[in-house]
């Protein structure tokens, strides 16, 4: 019972170093206490006194103390608010999370500009950093530096960190180069039904790695004398799945060609970071990569990823759905087109800045303004396809913006098992989705929106698209245990509440 409470304590003092934007050396010296300490207390494994408890909660400002449990958090929305004023997009969330991947392929120093501050990279961090990566806010806590250890120290990985995110799966491109042998958890993230992770075994059994799957764990086998001696032609045209060739062949020391690799925006900075690194890529933005890898990678390097046109689409949507005038300000237009142009034919009223670079250089932005519109539902169905077509992760947008149209709109989910289902939550809110497969979902509108209380859904996007159909909606609703929606934004109900919307987080007590 006594180790039960060390361990609930613990993770209260996490997430509170967290919520402030403090690494474990940064709280370690307020304490005036190790960083092996602090994290001693975090995993539950120090005895701790009422006094140090007391230490830390006035070091993180934070009531600590009390010993309640951190239960889950809640959104409460009071709806039927215009929004207005402009916004601008944070960093993107994947590329954020694929740059932490790829800075285990320098033994140098990373800094990260704008770094998204999302429980996915929380996760991913914890991660790093109980393998020996030492990491740190800087600069207000708005850039993350990152300083790799000469020798990472796989046996003590923070497996409860890595199974709360599918991104650890792009730690075996750049791990197969460091050691022969390894161990990690399983890939964890969003329900989404089944997801083999088989098209990443064949691409990096090409240089040499080898996976059997037990007790939870991939266990790693890595033969030294394999080398990809054709063109690696990808089975699934994935964005993660070429990021994990790219990071592979990143140090491989020879020339790597990958087909029908994604160009999806992650996939591109990606490829502008390791040019940072001195790795030549040849072919960004078309499906076939050429890879010029660097056997040794020991640079100091800062690099800035673009934005994210997920969270620009959610913006765009949010707007959409409460009948709102909003800009929406640096976002990736190269990424957005084809849903533009789907918004446009449904007579969404919108125009566009000129373009504008990113701070990567190289990414295109524009400022967009929404105007509040009457929409018709498009006469062909939205469905994804891998970029440059309609992203899969702004399929779920459009769910909610078709319930606003007047007409009937054909969604089809195809990529993955369950998200059209959670789509139909939106029936709890006033919305007419009716759903034909776990692929395919018919959305009825216009709709009049409700309150209602309900639970989260368990995928991050139609977690998002719940919370707008609750902004659009008259009263006060509630959307229980968002921690889904942390996972992939940064402060989005306190951005939101910034262009007008009235969200009030809790906890229950």
């Amino acid at each position: 019972m006594a180790d039960d409470y060390l361990v609930r304590i613990g993770k209260l003092i996490r997430d509170a170093r967290q919520h402030r934007g403090w690494t474990q050396t940064q709280l370690a010296e307020a304490l005036g206490t190790s960083q092996s300490a602090v994290n001693r207390i975090e995993r539950g494994n120090q005895n701790i006194s009422l006094e140090m408890i007391a230490r830390i909660g006035e070091a993180l400002d934070s009531e600590i103390v009390s010993l309640g449990y951190a239960g889950p958090m809640h959104l409460r929305v009071v709806g039927g608010r215009r929004l207005s004023g402009a916004i601008d997009v944070k960093t993107s969330k994947n590329a954020c999370v694929a740059l932490l991947c790829a800075s285990l392929l320098n033994k140098g120093r990373t800094v990260l500009r704008r770094v998204a501050r999302i429980e996915e990279v929380y996760r991913l961090l914890e991660v790093l950093n109980s393998i020996g990566v030492r990491t740190r806010w800087i600069n207000d806590g708005i850039d993350l530096e990152l300083v790799p250890p000469a020798e990472l120290e796989m046996a003590a990985i923070d497996a409860e960190a890595a199974v709360r995110t599918r991104s650890i799966i792009m730690f075996l491109g750049p791990l197969l180069h460091r050691m022969d042998t390894f161990k990690l958890p399983y890939a964890g993230g969003c329900d989404l039904g089944t997801r083999t992770i088989e098209p990443h075994m064949i691409a990096l059994r090409r240089f040499g790695l080898d996976i059997a799957a037990t007790e939870g764990q991939y266990h790693a086998q890595v033969d030294r004398t394999v080398r990809p001696d054709r063109p690696i032609v990808l089975t699934e045209r994935g964005d993660t799945v070429t990021e994990n060739a790219l990071l592979a062949a990143a140090r491989h020391d020879g020339v790597t060609v990958i087909r029908n690799a994604s160009s999806n925006y992650m996939v591109q900075d990606l490829c502008f970071f390791l040019e940072t690194l001195g790795v030549k890529v040849e072919g960004i933005g078309t499906t076939t990569l050429t890879v010029h890898g660097v056997p040794n990678i020991d640079v100091d390097v800062d690099y800035s990823p673009s934005e994210d046109p997920v969270e620009a689409m959610s913006l765009l949507a949010a707007a959409v759905v409460t009948e709102s005038e909003l800009t929406v300000r640096r976002v990736p237009i190269e990424f957005l087109e084809i849903e533009l142009a789907v918004l446009e034919e449904m007579g969404l009223d919108h125009d566009r800045s000129p373009e504008y670079c990113a701070d990567n250089g190289r990414t295109r932005l524009v400022d967009l303004t929404v105007r509040p519109s009457k929409l018709e539902a498009p006469i062909d169905k939205i469905h994804p396809m891998p970029f440059p077509g309609l992203n899969i992760d702004n399929v779920p947008f459009f769910a909610a913006i078709a319930a606003v149209a007047q007409g009937k709109t054909l969604i089809h989910d195809w990529v993955y098992d369950n998200r059209a289902i959670y789509l139909t939550d939106l029936n709890r809110l006033g919305g007419r989705l009716q759903l034909l497969d776990p692929h395919r979902v018919l959305v009825e509108g216009p709709t009049r929106w409700r309150a209602a209380e309900m639970m989260c859904p368990p995928a991050l996007r139609p977690a998002v698209v719940v919370l707008l159909a609750m902004m659009a909606a008259e009263g006060t609703s509630v959307l229980r245990n968002v921690y889904v929606i942390n996972r992939g934004y940064e402060d989005l109900a306190e951005r939101l509440n910034s262009i007008g919307a009235q969200i009030e987080t809790f906890r229950d007590i």
